[in-house]
């Protein structure tokens, strides 16, 4: 599949945006029409530039507001066209892209639509040129593809065909399976988007909320599908608008969209060979095994993760982790024999505290405080999950091993947090543990009945510009699943919540888009990567499922652990939602503990205070409750933003 993208996705100037995209990998480019117009480089120099970069320049545009139009602007718009026609000459590119009229449209007639359009048509073949028509979905009489697409046909004209865009086409719920009875030829250009389900107008939809596929909620592989049945051969193209991705690294951009068409080829792959087709599109053939001129590549196939292995956190001085782990419950099974990490155990939920010398400090100088760096998952092969990754453009992170030590397949998300693929086991024990126990004749057993007890899920925040990202990243690199996000309220604004997981909830995964409110003292107190542009002032956690919360919580307050303090009005409330049995509501306030219920279970939980960035929480999950405690979580935002505001006051 030849891959392109609209230089209006990316920031930057068009130097810099042609330099990523070849970065990225991708076959071409769209010359979006202002890029151009405010450069200092000339239309031969792009061209030149786009020859060494390796760049085809596959499509002009945008050409607006030409035909339904009176005679008298029909001249002017023709001569507009023209002056197009010669720049696309020096540019070296052959494609236009002409939207339908939204404008000064005055005119619904479409035998006066095709006449304009032939003389368009016309127009462009003594230049050399081709003419995509595309449907705009705002269009004022031509929004729905097929309808353009009879234009197209009623001109017959060999220089005139049609754009398809996937935004235009799927926001209004037009049905795409009429693509794959096209002409091909017919088929200039095929552009791709993908959009979060919203109530809004078209418009303002379709210039703020577009993201790159798989970062939103369109069947894209749908459409796709029915594009390669009809035998389409040319670009698949990005376009894509996006108030955060102009805003962003231009190169980073650059290579999530590239991943975004890496993944849309394998699931439209994936598409075709689970929907056969009912009839035959022009690209289809009659017999046999279905094969299109379009060929589309795979990735290497890999199974779901199986759940997590361990997750690391990273702190130069450990002291208050090493204490609040062991508060809990968790057993401490020694140092590693070549590194300078330690193991913390409870049951198969296992803690890596990792005290590298290399972290020691920021931009700035200061200590980096405790902070969520890695996540290990179980998988059956790690080479092949590696491989894929890689393919991903997912940057590695090898870690060095002895001959001796387990070698772990790793990559870096967009957050910057580590990945690493590990050999699952079926009884969830971890080979590599065997590498710790320095210092210490037996590693301690477990306490308490918490022999069961696992990483239940993982809260990592993510930076604002980069959180699209981070969904696509773990969708197609980990085969995560995308749940409907939620918003949820704090202090300082609403947190959107986006849960990733896998089919049978062996991996849980929260990426929070919280506020990004600085406010002096923060970064010290929350533990923020100041400088660095990766982690947003926001707090992390790691959460421990456990068989009996009650006994866990009671243990540890045994053993001093400081628990988040909850305020007695939400006991109240609590009481006055669910109606508990007295004596529970007492142990629940008196533990500190956070309840909730659903028609299929019930969730207890606690939240410990914040070390750095960083706090635990253990839960307990009865019958098959499924959530998060979310009607809990604007009670725990604010119970810790009050804590952070009084460390940020004190002298």
């Amino acid at each position: 599949m030849r891959t392109g993208i609209a230089t209006v996705c990316l920031s930057g100037t068009l130097r810099e945006k042609m330099q990523a995209c070849a970065i990225a990998g991708f076959d071409g480019i769209e010359i979006f029409e202002q890029d151009l117009v405010t450069s200092p480089l000339s239309p031969e120099d792009v061209r030149k530039m786009a020859a060494d970069l390796g760049l085809t320049l596959d499509l002009y545009q945008p050409f607006r507001d030409f035909d339904s139009v009176p005679d008298e602007l029909l001249a002017a718009n023709l001569r507009r066209a023209e002056a197009k026609f010669r720049l696309m000459s020096r540019l070296g590119m052959d494609t236009i892209l002409v939207c339908s009229n939204v404008a000064t449209a005055s005119i619904d007639d479409d035998g006066l639509r095709a006449e304009q359009l032939a003389a368009l048509a016309a127009l462009a073949q003594d230049h050399g040129v081709k003419v995509a028509y595309e449907a705009l979905a705002w269009g004022k009489y031509v929004n729905d593809y097929e309808h353009a697409h009879r234009l197209v046909e009623t001109v017959g004209h060999p220089n005139l065909g049609t754009c398809l865009d996937s935004f235009h086409i799927l926001s209004r719920d037009w049905d795409t399976a009429p693509i794959e009875s096209f002409n091909p030829e017919k088929i200039f250009f095929v552009q791709v988007a993908d959009a979060p389900k919203l109530s809004l107008d078209v418009l303002s939809w379709s210039r703020h909320f577009r993201v790159f596929p798989g970062e939103g909620q369109f069947e894209l592989a749908k459409f796709l599908g029915h594009v390669v049945r009809a035998g389409y051969t040319g670009p698949v193209s990005l376009e894509v608008f996006n108030d955060v991705f102009r805003q962003s690294d231009v190169e980073r951009t650059a290579v999530d969209a590239m991943r975004s068409l890496i993944w849309l080829e394998e699931q439209t792959a994936k598409w075709l060979d689970a929907n056969p087709s009912g009839g035959q599109g022009s690209g289809a053939p009659a017999t046999g095994r279905r094969r299109y001129p379009m060929e589309l590549a795979t990735l290497p196939q890999v199974a779901e993760p199986g759940g997590f292995n361990f997750a690391e956190v990273r702190a130069a001085d450990s002291a208050g982790l090493e204490t609040l782990l062991g508060q809990l419950g968790f057993a401490f099974n020694g140092r590693h024999r070549t590194k300078n990490v330690q193991l913390w155990t409870m049951g198969n939920a296992r803690v890596i505290i990792n005290e590298d010398s290399s972290q020691e400090s920021r931009d700035d100088g200061a200590a980096v405080a405790p902070a969520i760096s890695a996540l290990g998952f179980d998988v059956d092969s790690p080479v092949i999950a590696a491989a894929r990754a890689q393919q991903l453009k997912a940057p590695a992170v090898p870690r060095k091993s002895q001959a001796d030590e387990e070698i772990f397949q790793g990559f870096a998300a967009p957050d910057s947090t580590e990945i690493f693929l590990c050999q699952g086991s079926p009884d969830g024990t971890a080979v590599w543990t065997r590498e710790f126990g320095e210092g210490l004749e037996a590693p301690a057993a477990a306490r308490n009945g918490e022999q069961g007890a696992v990483i239940d899920h993982v809260n990592l925040a993510q930076p604002w510009q980069h959180f699209d990202e981070a969904v696509l990243f773990y969708t197609s690199a980990l085969a995560l699943e995308p749940q409907p996000y939620a918003e949820v309220a704090s202090p300082t604004g609403l947190v959107r919540s986006q849960v990733m997981l896998t089919r049978d909830r062996g991996v849980r995964l929260v990426l929070n888009l919280a506020p990004l409110i600085q406010r002096e003292g923060a970064d010290s107190a929350a533990g923020t990567t100041a400088g660095t542009g990766q982690r947003p002032t926001y707090q992390e956690h790691i959460a421990f499922a456990v068989v009996d919360l009650v006994a866990t919580a009671r243990a540890a307050k045994a053993r001093g652990l400081d628990f988040l303090r909850i305020p007695e009005n939400y006991y109240e409330d609590l009481d006055a939602r669910f109606g508990l049995d007295p004596a529970f509501l007492a142990t629940l306030r008196d533990l500190n503990l956070l309840y909730d219920r659903d028609a299929e279970g019930e969730f207890l939980h606690f939240y410990t205070a914040t070390v750095g960035s960083v706090f635990f929480e253990m839960v307990e999950r009865r019958g098959s409750y499924d959530g998060y405690g979310a009607p809990n979580a604007p009670v725990r935002h604010a119970v810790q933003y009050d804590h952070l505001h009084q460390l940020n006051l004190t002298p």
